[in-house]
């Protein structure tokens, strides 16, 4: 696996007094933007091919990508204002071959949520991690270790909470061909569709989506001002700290 795409077609509304005129993605901690930094364990991990899609701001993700040779690459949804996540991943679907990783830009990570995915030896996975109690967590059940359904609302999964979405993932050619098939139909109703608890969900009640556990790992997403203090205070220092010492 040499493919990765980065879903970055988002406004960041909750974090407008943050970012003002830039994508949420290129918000910068430890002197590098979270996109620079997921590229960058990309990179250390093998990975020569990187999609970047883009929405909101896109000239900031073009610019971005300019300084990386042809490794970085850019699709434009055109309709990012009205659409959800799956459908700027629906944009790469001529740009790119799987399987791939598939990140969202708006995510601080230790490498190993990298290499766990690559060590994997299931061909569809969607990592999970323990418990973070960081707020607007997405949670997810399991039935032998297979996706069953995610909510932000653990009431409503159809078994205990396995762990929580970290939103990174790996996409084989027969998962991306199903999540394909999904969302064209859920198109016909709305673009408003998104790939987590929407597609991947739906494509896993006929197709088998292995959720390894990484019960400890070091990560945030970053959806608001809260989000990005605990990222800043508590997560980019722990990792700085685990990593140095590995």
């Amino acid at each position: 696996m040499n493919v990765a795409v980065i879903l970055a077609a988002g406004r960041g509304t909750r974090l407008r007094r943050v970012v003002h005129e830039m994508p949420k993605g290129l918000l910068t901690i430890g002197g590098r933007s979270l996109v620079e930094r997921s590229v960058a364990c990309l990179i250390e991990a093998g990975i020569r091919d990187i999609v970047i899609v883009t929405g909101h701001l896109a000239g900031h993700y073009e610019d971005f990508a300019s300084a990386y040779g042809g490794t970085v690459r850019t699709v434009h949804n055109l309709r990012f204002a009205e659409s959800g996540s799956m459908y700027s991943l629906y944009c790469a679907r001529n740009s790119v071959r799987p399987p791939f990783l598939l990140l969202e830009s708006d995510l601080l990570f230790e490498q190993r949520a990298i290499t766990t995915l690559l060590d994997e030896p299931a061909r569809e996975a969607v990592l999970l991690s323990g418990s973070t109690s960081a707020g607007d967590e997405v949670f997810v059940s399991t039935v032998d270790g297979m996706l069953e359904s995610m909510s932000k609302n653990p009431a409503l999964l159809g078994g205990p909470v396995a762990g929580e979405l970290v939103g990174i993932s790996k996409i084989s050619e027969r998962l991306f061909d199903k999540m394909l098939s999904v969302s064209e139909q859920a198109f016909k109703k709305s673009l408003d569709f998104d790939y987590e608890t929407g597609c991947l969900v739906a494509a896993a009640r006929s197709l088998p989506v292995y959720c390894p556990l990484v019960d400890d790992l070091l990560w945030a997403e970053i959806d608001d001002e809260d989000h990005l203090r605990r990222a800043q205070e508590l997560i980019y220092p722990a990792i700085v700290a685990r990593e140095s010492i590995a």
